[in-house]
Formats: structure tokens, C-alpha cells, sequence
């Protein structure tokens, strides 16, 4: 959020040209345009930045036909960037970023594997760049992660895209389409989050109803097996 407040003080104090004109730049770069938003996405979405504000970006820049490939591929290999990172540099260096999100992920992971991977890309359960290096760090197998972020990430692509594709026009079909998309799956991340943590919460409070048993508890006393 600070990297956001921070570019909009800048594009309100030095001012940002049209987009119109932004795009024609875009075009005239030809295919390294593409190539180089999705090496940027790659770099951004492995800090803190929002992803989808790139996501918007590529809708915007290139259209939905052209920015769904960008940000997709943009997204994925952060994502996997992510994900071997955290895996080289081991449990304890990301552990303290991810909190408890890393139980919650590791045992959601150890259960369910690629329909959990799916899951928590299409219903993320934190900021992108967390998700990532904290799925690197649970018993999750590689295949399962690279499968699942490549099927979760899609509808999020491109229902964000198409927001910035037609965001130019806000009364128009698709933009209002992709709206109620955008909504549709924030209702339901806040829904799945909410069952979440009320089922952990159960959980925690059915461990702690649990008496511990004294030593020699349930052992008849001699006495007793005399009378």
C-alpha cells in the first residue's frame, strides 16, 4: 500500500502523459514491449506492489487479447521465481514474513496438493509475493505448485485485464462484465478466508476443551481393590 500512495504522490506531482500516447509508445517498441512489461511484472510481483495494479496495467497498455498473455506469463514466473527462492534459502529465513499462514499452508498443501495450489491462487490468502515464497517452504511438491498456479492464476488474469483493457470505457458491457468478475471473486476470497479462520478457530478451541490427564489418573487406587 505505501508503494501505491507513493506512485500516485509522484504521477500527482510531476504528472503522467495520456494513455492514448503511452500506447503508441508501447506499439512502436513492437515485441519487446510485451516482453519487457512481463519481465517487470516477473520482478514486481516478487515485493510487496499489489499484483493486480500490473494486472490492470497490461489490460490497459495492451489490450485484453495481447495483456492476457503478458500478465500471465508475468505472474507465473514470479510465482515460480518466488517459490524456488524461498525453497533455496530454507524454512527459517521466510518463516518470519509469513507467520501463520505457513502452518495453515502447510497442512492445507500436505492434504490436497494441486486442488489447494489451485485454490489459494484463485482465492489468495495474502499478498502475492508472501503466498509465493511461503508455498516454497511446505511439503507441496514442485509439479503440483507449477500445475495449480498455472490453472488458479488464469481467471484472476483475465478478469483484471479486462478490467484495464476496458476501463476507458466504463459504461460498455465488458467493462461492467468484468467488474462483477472482479467482485464475484473478492466476495468469495473474503467468504473462503472467513470459513478459514473460523475452522482453525474450532479447532484451537477444541484442543484446548481437551483435560489434560493427570499421571496416574484412571489407575485404581490399592485400597479401593481391597475393599
Amino acid at each position: 500500500m505505501l508503494l501505491v500512495g507513493a506512485g500516485i504522490t509522484v504521477a500527482a506531482t510531476v504528472g503522467v502523459p495520456p494513455l492514448t500516447e503511452v500506447r503508441t509508445w508501447v506499439q512502436a517498441a513492437g515485441w519487446a514491449g510485451p516482453v519487457l512489461y512481463s519481465g517487470l511484472y516477473a520482478l514486481a510481483s516478487m515485493t510487496p506492489a499489489p499484483a493486480s495494479v500490473m494486472t490492470i496495467g497490461a489490460g490497459a497498455l495492451f489490450g485484453w487479447g495481447v495483456g492476457v498473455p503478458v500478465a500471465f506469463c508475468g505472474a507465473l514466473v514470479g510465482a515460480l521465481a518466488g517459490f524456488a527462492m524461498s525453497r533455496t534459502l530454507g524454512r527459517s529465513t521466510v518463516e518470519g514474513l509469513a507467520g501463520e499462514r505457513l502452518a495453515r499452508l502447510d497442512a492445507m498443501l500436505r492434504e490436497r496438493g494441486l486442488l489447494a495450489v489451485i485454490g489459494i491462487r484463485m482465492v489468495p490468502l495474502g499478498p502475492f509475493a508472501i503466498v509465493n515464497a511461503t508455498c516454497g517452504l511446505t511439503a507441496v511438491r514442485a509439479r503440483d505448485y507449477v500445475a495449480g498456479t498455472a490453472i488458479g492464476l488464469l481467471p484472476g488474469s483475465v478478469t483484471f485485464v479486462a478490467v484495464g483493457a476496458f476501463g476507458t470505457s466504463p459504461g460498455s458491457v465488458p467493462f461492467l462484465l468484468a467488474v462483477l468478475a472482479v467482485v464475484l471473486l473478492v466476495g468469495i476470497g473474503v467468504m473462503t478466508n472467513n470459513r478459514r479462520a473460523l475452522a482453525a478457530r474450532s479447532q484451537t478451541r477444541g484442543a484446548s476443551a481437551v483435560p489434560a490427564q493427570r499421571p496416574g489418573a484412571g489407575r485404581a487406587d490399592p485400597d479401593d481393590r481391597a475393599g
